[in-house]
């Protein structure tokens, strides 16, 4: 540590509020704990959880760092006690627990992964925390299978384009739903079989229509109580409706549960950030065998939509709020 510089920039957003909160500030580095390593950032990803953590509405957990950002890819530049697998100079992208917008971060080894063949810093920081929750949430908890039709709402965020990547890649019938034409016609290029715009089409007729009226197997959803008894209309027997966010709220009113017991329907979710470093090391060893070569062929890619620099955080999040972005925004640190 002793060739490190003492202090660094990093981005505040001081007790909360809008994108106008988050201003570049100074502080010391952080040290690696035994089982972490601490990476000069080269690239961030800008996240939904990031937005809420500046709005006061998402806290880190326990001793994790209080800076936002959960994605980051960069060098290694020091290593705690325990860790093996990586050494200064290694360059790496990681899922971390928190305090990615800033200059050097930590991250647990077993959360950190090696660039896929052929990417560079930008690309590999727009991978950690879209891909381990696509693969956590539509195989994991949704059990996804090859022949099986899923419905991605929001399928041009960063989330979404990931969803639909994984799920043509591993064998699966695709239908999304976004906002605009615009959006719509991204989704088919990014290999969605159908796009449904909702807001011209009611996306629980239209899935009807394109399943010939039997639903899908798997529904992967990020907006919440708005959705969710359309959801349940949209299922299959035996489907799995999978929610990861709340953007329209997390209180269902009034809602007809039947569909639940009739269908025979598994409702489950997930949040990435509560998660164990052990088991979040399980997803990242899945990723690696069996994602990161699809990467490094070039059949899945991560959509760059805008790149900011560190200091122009808030801009980013404004951006982001807006929704008006077909993948990942991202924030540059350094070359």
């Amino acid at each position: 540590m002793a060739t490190l510089p003492a202090e660094m920039t990093y981005i505040d957003h001081g007790e909360g509020g809008g994108p106008e909160v988050l201003v570049p500030a100074r502080g010391p580095l952080p040290q690696p704990k035994p089982d972490e390593v601490l990476v000069r950032v080269l690239a961030v990803g800008v996240n939904r959880p990031d937005v809420q953590q500046r709005k006061g509405l998402y806290p880190p957990p326990p001793g994790a760092s209080p800076i936002a950002g959960l994605e980051l890819a960069g060098e290694v530049v020091a290593v705690g006690a325990e860790v093996r697998r990586y050494k200064v100079g290694d360059r790496v992208c990681a899922l971390a627990n928190g305090g990615a917008y800033a200059e050097y971060c930590t991250a647990p080894e077993a959360q950190t992964l090696p660039w896929p063949a052929g990417f560079d810093a930008l690309r590999a920081a727009a991978l950690p925390e879209t891909y381990f929750t696509v693969w956590a949430n539509l195989f994991g908890h949704g059990r996804l299978a090859a022949g099986e039709t899923v419905l991605i709402h929001g399928g041009t965020s960063g989330i979404g384009v990931t969803a639909i990547q994984l799920a043509k890649a591993f064998g699966a019938r695709v239908l999304a739903t976004a906002g605009s034409a615009e959006k719509c016609a991204a989704m088919l290029k990014l290999g969605a079989d159908a796009a449904i715009n909702y807001k011209e089409q009611d996306f629980t007729a239209e899935v009807k229509r394109l399943t010939d009226g039997r639903g899908v197997d798997v529904l992967l959803d990020m907006v919440g109580a708005d959705y969710f008894q359309r959801n349940l209309r949209c299922m299959a027997k035996d489907g799995r409706l999978v929610i990861i966010a709340f953007l329209s709220g997390h209180e269902a009113e009034k809602v007809d549960l039947r569909p639940i017991m009739v269908k025979r329907l598994t409702v489950t979710g997930s949040t990435m950030r509560p998660r164990t470093t052990a088991e979040k090391g399980e997803i990242a060893r899945a990723l690696e065998e069996k994602v990161w070569p699809l990467l490094a062929r070039g059949e899945c890619a991560p959509a760059i939509h805008a790149t900011f620099p560190l200091a122009k955080a808030g801009e980013a999040h404004a951006l982001m709020e807006s929704s008006a972005h077909i993948g990942k925004i991202m924030l540059t640190v350094a070359e």
